[in-house]
């Protein structure tokens, strides 16, 4: 815990070493609260799951509503596979790596693939010359303003709300996630995770297919990963895309400003909490990494300096979907129309390929 004489510093008064050895007591895994979550998440999906399937089987539509709790679950169960990538939910690491990899089986999400691209997210969050993996693709203003009209109205159409969140799951799902992060595709490592998940799933696929047509099972477990997706993005697009977030340029980039002012509070309700494991505290969480989802409303709630920072509520969140461009001399996210009318700037090219 953070040490008594240390309860009402300000959040920028310590470095990131120190600030890891003051919540040093939170960063240790509990291994009951472990497997309670485990049990908690993983019997209700599988149970929302067996009912949705047994009902789409048998024509009843009515079952497609229990659609609804598999994903909460579903999310639920990426946050922890989340924190097995960090080696946090469990104090052994191995332990870690067969929870994450059984978890990624149900959700589809290459484990070690994925765990490798996120720790580079982890260390270049708002870093503007280190752009690129396991982020939102943003662009400054300068950037935007260089190029060509045709890749303006690809990058604009990129963030557009309704395609990041209709069509950004299906190229996670399908693309993605099938395919290394593009800095980490001649590690061979990556490539065995990802085939070895796609794998893993065949067989499954295979194996249900004795009880059910695969055709009903594919589309009911299709439906409730698109529809996580859907959460998991907009979680990762509020977590850092808000007004006055944090970008900088390599020389000036400093991790413990990142994580702190480039990640937001997600004031969320206390139930949406439960079910995305309390990854809304995402300025405790890039602060120290290795306090596991259990522990991060404790870790808040009794440290006040971490609740100083910025709030982002659900009404400001959804406004803050419109926010694009990073205006590097006002210092904040802006949307398109408050960039109306300024003077085409050079720029060095960016590219735009999507990262979610």
């Amino acid at each position: 815990m953070l040490r008594p004489e240390a309860a009402n510093i300000s959040l920028h008064d310590l470095s990131s070493r120190e600030w890891r050895k003051c919540l040093a007591g939170y960063a240790k895994p509990n291994t009951l609260r472990a497997s309670f979550q485990l049990l908690n998440t993983v019997l209700p999906f599988l149970g929302s799951m067996a009912v949705l399937l047994y009902g789409s089987g048998h024509a009843d539509w009515f079952a497609w509503l229990m659609a609804i709790p598999a994903t909460l679950f579903a999310v639920r169960l990426f946050v922890i596979q989340h924190d097995c990538g960090h080696v946090s939910f469990l104090r052994s690491r191995r332990c870690n790596e067969t929870v994450g990899r059984v978890i990624s089986l149900m959700t589809l999400v290459p484990f070690g693939s994925w765990r490798r691209a996120h720790a580079v997210h982890h260390a270049t969050t708002g870093n503007l010359d280190q752009r690129g993996t396991g982020d939102i693709t943003t662009l400054t203003v300068a950037e935007y303003l260089s190029q060509s009209t045709w890749r303006r109205m690809l990058y604009r159409a990129y963030r557009n709300p309704f395609v990041l969140l209709g069509l950004g799951p299906l190229y996670l799902l399908l693309v993605q996630n099938r395919i290394p992060a593009r800095t980490l595709r001649r590690d061979w490592r990556n490539w065995v995770s990802v085939i070895g998940t796609d794998v893993g799933a065949a067989v499954i696929v295979m194996g249900a297919s004795l009880i059910i047509t695969p055709l009903v099972f594919l589309a009911a477990w299709f439906s409730v990963l698109y529809l996580a997706s859907v959460i998991g993005i907009w979680l990762f697009c509020v977590q850092h895309q808000f007004g006055d977030t944090y970008w900088e340029r390599s020389g000036r980039w400093a991790f413990q400003t990142a994580a702190i002012e480039g990640s937001s509070f997600y004031d969320l309700p206390r139930i949406l909490h439960w079910f995305t494991g309390y990854i809304g505290l995402h300025h405790v969480h890039h602060l120290a990494s290795r306090i596991p989802n259990y522990h991060l409303r404790a870790c808040l709630e009794q440290n006040r300096e971490l609740q100083r920072t910025k709030r982002l509520t659900l009404w400001g969140s959804i406004k803050s979907a419109r926010l694009a461009l990073w205006d590097e001399e006002g210092r904040r996210l802006v949307s398109f129309r408050q960039i109306v009318g300024m003077p085409t700037r050079s720029s060095s090219s960016t590219p735009l390929t999507p990262c979610v």
